[in-house]
């Protein structure tokens, strides 16, 4: 038996039944929740952070989701099922070293524009408009055009005499030179007399 021909089979055929009882607004705001997802991943979250190794966590919650939410929101919820659900959903969170506030933020949109997308009762001209706005403030916020941003990474120090607040400038200035970096104000975390070091924040644009 040829592909072809398994693929044409009855089995086959009858396999794929179920995809006709879906209707075409579930593929439109499919298409419409990915797109989204697609645009905030990889056009503003990877161009600021350049950071791939979170894109499988964030396309998988985001249809997860979306599916879960959709297929639920076609039963009839009572009010304390519907409270549970959303307390299940804000007790989504990783406990891992890896994944820092910013990256919180963006799962917590990617679960957001999943939810959108299943439950409004808009047509689709609605939903990409909500899921256009959530995209067009994070850009822009993002972009620096309201206010200049702020990067920051934890350092291990020596010069443990200019921790000091009387020569902080000093200290600033040995820091610039050293990292090449417009650093502008520092965050010490812990200093360490017997070794003389101490671990910083260096905060720079």
């Amino acid at each position: 038996m040829t592909i072809l021909q398994q693929l044409t089979s009855p089995q086959v055929t009858e396999s794929f039944q179920w995809i006709d009882k879906l209707p075409a607004k579930f593929f439109i705001r499919m298409g419409i929740n990915l797109l989204s997802v697609l645009v905030l991943i990889r056009l503003i979250y990877y161009k600021n952070y350049r950071r791939a190794d979170l894109f499988l966590t964030f396309f998988v919650f985001n249809i997860i989701i979306f599916l879960l939410t959709y297929m639920l929101n076609k039963v009839v919820m009572s009010m304390g099922a519907a409270f549970g659900l959303f307390a299940v959903f804000s007790m989504l969170r990783y406990r891992t070293e890896g994944i820092s506030a910013k990256d919180m933020t963006y799962l917590f949109m990617v679960i957001a524009i999943g939810l959108i997308s299943a439950v409004s009762k808009g047509g689709w001209d609605e939903l990409s408009v909500l899921n256009g706005l959530i995209l067009f403030v994070t850009w822009l916020l993002e972009s620096g055009l309201i206010m200049r941003k702020e990067y920051s990474k934890i350092v291990m120090y020596e010069r443990i005499e200019l921790i000091t607040p009387e020569r902080r400038e000093e200290l600033l200035k040995d820091l610039r030179v050293r990292t090449g970096l417009d650093v502008h104000r520092v965050e010490i975390h812990e200093i360490d007399f017997l070794k003389d070091g101490t671990r910083m924040t260096i905060f720079y644009h």
